[in-house]
């Protein structure tokens, strides 16, 4: 049996070093916020996700995160965000991570390493890295006190593991801390470090979005290929015509019509990943001439459209997708969107979004839904 495992992420803090008007969790990194980075690297190690959102942000956070994540209104400090956090996990959970959102690309194998020894008996498990620069120690006067061994000293990262009751009971001292790490220490329990990892860095001003960008483009890249595509589909006549949209069901929404299975998302991205490879369109490679696509889904398209580019020598950097219509509401399932659409294309970084027309034009009316979606690919090895 697999551990169950809670993800919390303090996100309450206003981010005031970065100097940006938003919560720093809500900054946007190649399409997509921190907080949706961070869930999207971590949430697969997790049976639960909670997040601790600013006071009057939380309904902003419900949106872009949907129902799978537990929002509560984070405390003043860190620490606090943590200890509020920790009264939503659900009575089975036997091991906690705790996540900066500022440190968006920490790995699902960072996270699932920190489980491993967790559940190997060790209570409070830490990623860290060594220090290369020698350290000086100050006084209020700034000047130096001493100069430590630095082959002793490690920078520590986040997510940081921990056995639930070890958890609990380091915040139940109500001491501050910059990590829950040191509160584990304050109560002389056993921290363990482990070997982080260089993508987990902290984003604390905006130049470090330039240095994080690094590890979601590759530096060597000189094909670089956009695309773009476009499909929309009437709501069918048929009640009993399912809507599959993103990849997922839609339960008691009416479906649309189509030769597959009519998923316009799946099949606007299909069409920009061809257009940016220049290997035809949606209906060259799925069309109504080949049968073996009736009805299929659009996940399927989407692994197919997938392999295809694959073939033609490309990877895909990012996808970005704007579903148009009235319904259904995205919100609520965008994450599950994206983590659908994300593993049908490999694992590809992929952004989605809605809006309507304001009631002009076919989806405006409420008479169907549309898509538009963006691919940014890159030549294999270039």
């Amino acid at each position: 049996m697999l551990p169950k495992v809670a993800l919390l992420i303090p996100a309450a803090g206003s981010g005031e070093r970065f100097g940006a008007p938003i919560p720093k969790a809500l900054v946007q990194l190649k399409g997509r916020t921190l907080i949706e980075h961070a869930l999207l690297n971590l949430g697969p190690v997790a049976t639960q996700i909670i997040v601790a959102a600013p006071a009057g942000y939380e309904d902003k956070f419900r949106e872009i995160l949907g129902d799978a994540v537990t929002v509560v209104t984070g405390g003043s400090t860190r620490t606090k965000s943590v200890k509020i956090a920790l009264e939503s996990i659900a009575p089975d959970i036997e091991f906690v991570l705790v996540h900066d959102a500022a440190r968006p690309l920490a790995s699902s194998e960072l996270g699932q390493r920190i489980i491993e020894a967790l559940a190997a008996g060790d209570v409070a498990v830490i990623p860290a890295l060594a220090v290369n620069d020698t350290i000086k120690e100050v006084d209020a006067a700034n000047y130096v006190v001493s100069t430590p061994n630095r082959e002793r000293l490690r920078a520590v990262q986040t997510p940081q593991g921990f056995a639930r009751e070890t958890l609990v009971k380091a915040h139940m001292q109500n001491i501050e801390a910059t990590d829950d790490g040191a509160l584990v220490e304050a109560m002389r329990g056993k921290v363990k470090l482990i070997e982080g990892e260089n993508r987990a860095l902290k984003i604390t001003n905006p130049e470090d979005l330039a240095t994080a960008l690094k590890y979601l483009i590759p530096a060597r890249a000189s094909d670089i290929r956009t695309g773009v595509g476009v499909d929309a589909h009437a709501f069918s006549e048929d009640k009993n015509r399912q809507l599959w949209l993103a990849g997922l069901l839609w339960e008691n929404e009416i479906g649309v019509d189509g030769h597959s299975d009519g998923d316009v998302a799946a099949h606007a991205i299909c069409d920009a990943l061809f257009a940016a490879a220049n290997i035809g369109d949606l209906g060259s490679n799925f069309g109504t001439s080949k049968p073996e696509y009736a009805g299929a889904s659009g996940e399927k398209l989407l692994g197919e459209a997938f392999n295809l580019v694959s073939k033609a020598g490309f990877e895909i950097q990012n996808v970005a997708v704007q579903i148009v219509g009235n319904r259904p509401k995205i919100g609520p399932r965008r994450i599950d969107a994206i983590a659908k659409i994300s593993k049908a294309l490999g694992g590809s970084q992929v952004s989605v979004s809605a809006t309507t027309t304001d009631g002009l034009g076919l989806t405006g009316e409420g008479k169907g839904i549309g898509a538009i979606a963006t691919a940014l690919i890159v030549r294999s090895g270039s």
